[in-house]
């Protein structure tokens, strides 16, 4: 009786087993139903297919980039003025052109006068403290004056040399030169001069406006280092090296091309997933300007791959496949992954799996609607 129970409940414990076991095959079976396509001999003479095989390859591509116009900090000049002062006159507006040591602004102040006429006091000074220092010297040495008075007298002689050079160096600031001030000479403007060749990015003042040592009164370009901040994205980072040439365009004018080679690739994947990427211009256009949008294309070196034609290659639901076929009238969707482009050929990365197969390639588009519609249709 034992024995008899014991084979029912092997018996109950095998057929759940087996009832387990059935919808997996079924799955199974499904999922590869999915990628496989059988033709009637009526549907394959309407799809007229051909075939290719799976071969070695030489592709070269262009790379498309995105980007625009850009100046590193160091050739972006914020002018101010040392001592500050009234903006008395200017002819500068955005993108005008200047030459180094041209006028930008000239600036007017009694702080000005006041600092000249510092200056040729304490000069004055400085006449009578200096024969002073030379006649208690004389004393000193003939010992008919005390080390305390000839003490004195090189202290106060210090004290005025150390007040006039501190005035010259304020004077310079203004772009005064002390050697020219004279009793009879003294301005009341300073001129502030360009330090270099280039453009004014943004103007501040106006006529009239008081300007303090803190605020900016121009921000100019220096165009030397003028160059291309593009971004190239993570999938085509290795793509691009230094010293590869490119071919730049504006939206506004694709037709005029600019040569430019990449100096610097960055180290950083933003959060939209790319790494910028800096050329310069092999020749300076005073018509490009920072901030300008601009296209660019790198010819990717020639590399030999194995690879198909790019009719073959499908994209369908964001993965990419290809038809192989399996017999005269049966074939299977298999998925593959693509690497470059060029020449009408896609490059293959996983090409083990397609090696000895035909590939369809005229009417692999029809193939994929046929499999689609069956799958709509069970």
């Amino acid at each position: 009786m034992k024995l008899k129970m014991k084979n029912i409940i092997l018996g109950l414990m095998l057929l759940t087993a087996i009832g387990c076991s059935k919808p997996e095959t079924v799955q199974q079976t499904e999922t590869a139903d999915e990628s496989m396509l059988s033709l009637t001999d009526e549907q394959l003479k309407q799809f007229d297919l051909s075939v290719v095989s799976l071969e070695q390859q030489p592709i070269s591509s262009t790379l498309k980039l995105t980007g625009s116009i850009d100046v590193p900090p160091q050739n972006l000049v914020s002018v101010s003025s040392a001592l500050g002062g009234y903006v008395k006159s200017t002819r500068l507006l955005p993108g005008t052109h200047f030459r180094k040591g041209e006028i930008l602004v000239t600036l007017e102040d009694n702080q000005y006068i006041q600092l000249q006429q510092d200056y040729l006091t304490t000069n004055a000074k400085l006449v009578n403290a200096r024969a002073e220092y030379n006649r208690q010297k004389e004393l000193n040495q003939s010992q008919a004056s005390s080390d305390k008075v000839y003490q004195q007298a090189t202290a106060d002689l210090r004290m005025l040399e150390a007040e006039k050079a501190g005035l010259e160096q304020k004077l310079r600031l203004i772009n005064i030169n002390p050697s020219k001030i004279s009793v009879g000479n003294i301005s009341r403007t300073a001129p502030v001069y360009a330090p270099f060749d280039g453009f004014v990015s943004r103007v501040f003042v106006n006529i009239g406006k008081y300007v303090s040592p803190a605020d900016v009164m121009f921000e100019l370009v220096d165009p030397r280092d003028i160059h291309l901040n593009l971004k190239v994205f993570e999938k085509d980072w290795d793509r691009i090296s230094i010293g590869q040439p490119l071919t730049a365009y504006t939206n506004s004018n694709p037709e005029k091309k600019y040569s430019a080679k990449v100096i610097l690739i960055g180290k950083n994947i933003s959060d939209d997933r790319a790494v910028e990427v800096h050329a310069h211009f092999e020749n300076y256009d005073s018509k490009l300007i920072p901030g300008m949008y601009m296209n660019a294309e790198a010819e990717i070196p020639e590399l030999t791959a194995f690879a198909v034609p790019d009719e073959c290659v499908l994209n369908y639901e964001g993965e990419n496949f290809v038809f192989v076929r399996i017999s005269k009238n049966e074939f299977e969707m298999i998925p593959v992954v693509i690497g470059q482009t060029g020449n009408g050929f896609t490059e293959i990365t996983n090409p083990d799996q397609l090696k000895s197969k035909e590939i369809v390639m005229k009417g692999a588009y029809t193939l994929l609607m046929a499999l689609k519609n069956k799958g709509e249709e069970e």
